[in-house]
């Protein structure tokens, strides 16, 4: 992302399949003409984004979740002795409709979103909360659960269902199953103020990014910053009603760039010191308390089910299972890259003094120094690199490998519809041209859209009556726009973003399971990362960059000397990259493995 997690969307679709709440007084025919409750007649099934309007969504969510309590009370009167059939299955298959209905609505909250559809959220996220929990602790279904879980080693399942047997039971013992009465109604109280906490984390941070504007009316003040750039912010200064100025926002398309190359340092000062400081400015958006409330909750929630920590909980089902290893993990990085990172800062401060700024080194010089210095030790800068990654040549370079290694092929599709005029969509099929998946791929920022990349999916692949299910996959990312006199032009940090998260996106597209709970990327967060880890070191293999690194004027491939020059500085910087991101995971595990909150102010910590 970049977010570089695994889809939350496709978790939250798993996630809301276990849930259950009060039909409304709903007109009937109203419902039957709601197109999410509707069978999608489009091609490949997906989203008739054209039909659907934000106040489809609730009287959907309304419908989905009655008619899920009707599934799992079907399922508790069964007089039949409990199975993996008609328990785990039919509890896997019993939210259908409701994973329908959310993964659009979650996907668009995300991806495109408006007051409107956050206003829903937040009257649906108590109820979607409820709703969960009174599945999740049912007396009546666990108990059947647990029939069928003792009794495993004698099903003869096979790995999917015997993971689908243990995921479900574990799930349900985490989500409060085994709770006395009193404990339940406080997690039910946890996990509705949670989901409310959380949705309101999201808008402050979008709010507060779409708020700010750098505004720019002296051409001066414009110094050092690529003709792209400025072009940009001309165009984004149009759309706002500033003809003749210039404005810079807070998407990273646009902050990173003038934290790069603009010569103005104090306008780099402002920029950055309102980039960092989002949500943190003691206004409507402000998230400290939300963050100190979010933690709080999240130790109690944690204790109540038997566990010291939340990351106690949380890593129990990941890969690393405990505090401890992450902690030995995290200190074995820090020491090299500390290192390499007061070397990086030396280099920049001899620079900063070369040129009679004798000031400490800031954060706010750090990435303009960072470019100063690799030109002048490796005779580079993105600015030689960007006309070599066209938007679309990186794409098709991606496509291409994806190609050769797993044999699939992309064809653009107009008649599937879109929700955003910038969105693409594909059909994927294999060699022979068979249906693989449908795939979205959405490029650009936007206000309605969040920051980062990811991956998510309107529907994972699974199999329903014995007829598989083909994914539709969508991969967000946020490049700058192409403007009137230039396409596209990405620096290679974000084509290999894009490979990324089309390792994500191949996770999904590629996978091949029987149930939706282990379908994608559906896997331990600390594991979903290997696909995309894998895809992204495909981009800056020399043989891959021949392929798809090609000048966007004259159509030449890459040079073998700007290559040469990529390997050497390959590491440049890396020491602040992995500082960066190492801070960010020690600063996260510490607030989660507290076993108390006593910290009053979430800035001391």
């Amino acid at each position: 992302m970049n977010t570089k997690l695994v889809s939350t969307l496709t978790l939250l679709s798993f996630i809301i399949m276990f849930s259950s709440c009060n039909q409304p007084a709903e007109n009937k025919d109203d419902l039957a003409n709601n197109p999410l409750l509707q069978e999608w007649e489009t091609p490949f099934g997906v989203p008739p984004f054209d039909k659907i309007k934000d106040e489809h969504y609730e009287p959907a969510f309304e419908f989905a979740m009655s008619e899920q309590k009707e599934n799992i009370q079907k399922i508790i009167d069964n007089s039949d002795a409990p199975t993996f059939e008609n328990t785990i299955v039919a509890l896997e298959f019993s939210g259908q409709t409701l994973a329908k209905v959310s993964s659009v609505f979650y996907n668009m909250l995300s991806s495109n979103t408006s007051d409107s559809l956050q206003a829903i959220a937040q009257r649906i996220a108590p109820k979607m909360s409820k709703h969960g929990d009174e599945i999740s602790m049912n007396a009546d279904l666990f108990n059947k659960i647990e029939a069928v879980y003792l009794q495993k080693d004698d099903l003869n399942l096979n790995s999917e269902q015997m993971m689908i047997l243990e995921e479900t039971y574990k799930g349900f013992v985490n989500g409060g199953a085994t709770l006395n009465d009193e404990d339940k109604k406080r997690m039910m109280e946890i996990n509705e103020k949670l989901s409310l906490l959380s949705l309101q984390f999201g808008d402050n941070l979008l709010a507060e990014t779409n708020s700010y504007k750098l505004v720019i009316d002296n051409e001066a003040d414009l110094s050092g910053l690529p003709q792209s750039q400025i072009d940009a912010a001309a165009i984004t200064a149009k759309e706002n009603g500033m003809d003749g100025k210039w404005v810079f926002t807070l998407q990273n398309s646009s902050v990173l760039p003038f934290l790069q190359y603009a010569d103005n340092r104090e306008l780099r000062k402002e920029i950055q010191t309102a980039y960092v400081n989002r949500c943190n400015n003691y206004n409507e958006y402000d998230n400290k308390d939300i963050l100190l409330e979010i933690a709080t909750l999240r130790i109690e929630k944690a204790q109540l089910l038997g566990y010291n920590t939340h990351a106690e909980r949380i890593l129990e089902d990941n890969m690393a299972k405990d505090p401890e290893s992450v902690y030995n993990l995290l200190n074995q990085l820090w020491g090299p890259a500390l290192k390499k990172a007061n070397e990086e800062a030396a280099m920049y401060r001899a620079m900063m003094k070369k040129e009679g700024i004798n000031d400490e080194l800031q954060a706010y010089d750090w990435r303009y120094y960072t470019e100063k210095v690799r030109k002048e030790k490796y005779d580079l800068d993105e600015e030689m690199l960007k006309p070599y990654f066209k938007l679309e040549n990186v794409r098709n370079g991606v496509f291409d490998v994806a190609g050769k290694l797993f044999g699939l092929q992309f064809v653009k599709n107009d008649d599937i519809t879109v929700y955003h005029k910038d969105v693409e969509a594909y059909e994927v099929q294999d060699l022979d041209g068979n249906h693989v998946a449908v795939l979205y791929m959405d490029y650009f920022p936007r206000e309605s859209k969040r920051g980062g990349a990811w991956m998510s999916d309107f529907r994972g692949q699974y199999v329903y009556n014995g007829e598989k299910v083909s994914p539709i996959i969508t991969i967000n990312c946020n490049f700058t726009k192409p403007t009137e006199t230039q396409p596209s032009l990405l620096t290679f940090d974000e084509a290999s973003t894009l490979f990324h998260e089309f390792g994500h996106g191949l996770h999904g597209m590629l996978s091949d399971c029987l149930y939706p709970s282990t379908s994608g990327t559906n896997v331990p967060r600390d594991f979903v990362e290997l696909p995309s880890q894998l895809m992204e070191n495909w981009a800056a293999e020399h043989d891959v960059l021949k392929m798809y690194a090609i000048h966007y004027e004259t159509g030449e491939p890459i040079p073998d000397e700007l290559l040469d020059k990529m390997k050497a500085a390959g590491t440049f910087n890396q020491g602040f990259a992995t500082t960066e991101y190492l801070a960010a995971s020690f600063l996260d595990l510490y607030w989660h493995n507290m076993s108390e909150m006593n910290e009053t102010d979430v800035l001391v910590a």
